[in-house]
């Protein structure tokens, strides 16, 4: 592909998304994946220059653009390479009009830039919300030791107060270590410590998706004791069995549940588990950097009932915690409505229950919790608190 033919695709690529962003369809990834599937003739060089100028121009516009065309133009005004593919000739794009503009370049939507400063974030930590990720491991302890893996792998460096977490070079190919590390997240990771889940313990994560956590916690607990892991997405749900046999896991149980019906399937439950992990659905305002047009996504009306589904969830939690057990609230959320401000609401609504801040040699307090952020923390942004039910 030339230059030209390559800005193109980047536009047509940017226009799916756009209106994918607005609609609510598939995830960029997925987009440019069926994208290339069809067009066989796009090289590996290709299709790695157009994703990045696909994630160049989405990281530059805060607000979602008016058109792929906007998106590119908007990295083009700082290009002049790029501007240079603007020439009409063969498969690119059309000249650049004497008064034509790109999208308006930005960190966020207004409103959520409010809402961020509102939260708590300052200024200079807003531009890292949309840096790129680093590569993260979490290496299983059930079947390798974190030295071990880091001898097999070019690069790779330990991760200060996460003894099973290697950090790698951007592109490391992992998929050789399927079983014996995961990828995740230092701050996906970290949170999940904050369970303190040990040996024998009887665990629910009540928002288990496709297991992430559920390992991290399964390997925590030494393959000893009883995880549920429970969803409302089954296709989520169905990739957790196959991963904890890699893994070598053996004490997780899948139920699927019943949106907002879930302790019909829980009844075996209530009053039984020592720790209850809610890793819950939210705003994804601390994972821009992996999905930055996430951030085209999100409106007030979803951030709404966001907040109430994850109210739901903790009054669930709250059943079926024991007495003198532990609940653990994570959001990747930086936003207070999904983060300190429920767990006041939780604990206003629930006497007796303290909050017990986790001591994770990552964040900083923030309510009666802890918040990661990507500037001070180099992770992803979380929202972390521990809820302990009276004895």
């Amino acid at each position: 592909m030339t230059p030209p033919a390559r800005a193109q695709a980047a536009i047509e690529l940017l226009d799916q998304i756009v209106a994918a962003a607005e609609g609510g369809g598939a995830a960029a990834d997925t987009l440019i994946g069926r994208y290339f599937a069809t067009r066989r003739y796009a090289g590996s060089k290709d299709r790695r220059v157009v994703r990045e100028l696909v994630y160049r121009a989405i990281r530059r516009c805060g607000e979602r653009p008016a058109s792929g065309r906007a998106a590119l133009l908007a990295v083009a005004g700082d290009d002049a390479e790029l501007g240079a593919a603007f020439d009409g000739s063969g498969h690119g794009p059309a000249p650049i009009a004497a008064q034509e503009r790109g999208a308006e370049p930005g960190l966020a939507p207004a409103w959520l830039l409010d809402l961020l400063r509102a939260s708590g974030l300052g200024q200079d930590e807003l531009p890292a919300l949309v840096d790129r990720a680093p590569l993260d491991l979490r290496v299983n302890r059930l079947r390798a030791e974190p030295d071990e893996i880091a001898a097999q792998l070019a690069g790779a460096e330990a991760i200060a107060a996460l003894p099973d977490a290697l950090r790698l070079p951007a592109g490391t190919d992992v998929a050789a270590l399927a079983g014996l590390a995961e990828v995740q997240d230092a701050g996906s990771q970290a949170v999940t410590l904050a369970s303190v889940a040990q040996p024998g313990q009887h665990v629910v994560d009540l928002c288990a998706g496709g297991g992430g956590k559920t390992l991290a916690l399964a390997a925590m607990m030494g393959s000893q004791g009883a995880i549920l892991a429970c969803d409302t997405d089954r296709g989520r749900l169905q990739r957790l069995p196959p991963r904890a046999e890699r893994a070598g896991v053996t004490i997780v149980e899948t139920r699927l549940l019943n949106p907002g019906r879930e302790l019909e399937a829980l009844g075996e439950w209530r009053d039984g588990a020592d720790c209850v992990l809610i890793d819950a659905p939210c705003s994804g305002t601390g994972t821009w950097r992996r999905n930055p047009e996430a951030r085209w996504r999100l409106t007030p009306a979803r951030l709404e009932r966001l907040v109430a589904t994850q109210a739901h969830l903790l009054a669930v939690a709250a059943e079926l915690v024991r007495p003198g057990g532990t609940l653990v609230h994570v959001v990747c959320s930086l936003l207070d409505a999904e983060g300190r401000g429920q767990v006041q609401d939780f604990l206003s609504a629930h006497p007796g229950w303290t909050a017990d801040r986790p001591k994770l040699g990552f964040g900083r307090p923030h309510g009666l919790g802890l918040r990661l952020t990507p500037a001070y923390d180099r992770t992803d942004g979380f929202f972390v608190a521990r809820l302990k039910r009276p004895c």
